[in-house]
């Protein structure tokens, strides 16, 4: 990557994680088990991108 562009790639991620932090949590509400799933395995997957990429991200 360029510099630069993972200025913009840790950004992308940590707010793709906002997002599916804050559905996991409108899902579980609302009782929405298969969206809960699906949104737990994307954190999961955008944190291990994470991880493979050297971006520190709190626990």
């Amino acid at each position: 990557m360029r510099v630069g562009e993972m200025g913009e790639f840790t950004t992308t991620i940590e707010h793709r994680l906002d997002q599916a932090y804050k559905g996991l949590r409108e899902a579980r509400s609302v009782g929405d088990d298969y969206l809960a799933d699906t949104l737990t395995a994307e954190i999961e997957d955008l944190r291990r991108l994470a991880d493979d990429h050297g971006i520190p991200l709190p626990r």
